[in-house]
């Protein structure tokens, strides 16, 4: 069984810094893609921003210029710096993984329980 566990979550002003991290463990024999999204109160989840296992990364334009995206393969974990936070930016985000768990198995997608992050003005 996989599990992405976050942390790193909280109450930040405007202008401050959060980073956010999640790790997989569990049965893991490859892990491709990694990713951050969000979810507003009433808004549809959207993605943040993406690492490919190679290091490959991609940002919405909401977030490009603020936020980094990293990842430490031997840790299985990915990382997500946020500066210049913005009111804007509050929503639970959430981890996202293409995880392969056996040599012999398809990939599958995993997701973690989420992580609130509020930014006040």
């Amino acid at each position: 069984q996989v599990q992405l566990v976050e942390s790193g979550g909280g109450l930040v002003q405007a202008g401050g810094s959060l980073r956010l991290s999640c790790a997989a463990s569990g049965s893991i024999f490859r892990i491709n893609a990694m990713g951050w999204y969000r979810q507003a109160p009433g808004e549809q989840r959207e993605l943040v921003a993406i690492i490919a296992s190679g290091g490959t990364t991609n940002y919405s334009d909401a977030v490009k210029g603020r936020f980094t995206i990293s990842r430490d393969n031997a840790k299985n974990t990915v990382y997500l710096q946020m500066n210049s936070l913005k009111p804007g930016d509050t929503a639970v985000y959430y981890c996202n993984a293409g995880i392969t768990p056996v040599a012999w198995a398809r990939r599958f997608d995993y997701w973690g329980q989420g992580t609130q992050v509020t930014v006040s003005s």
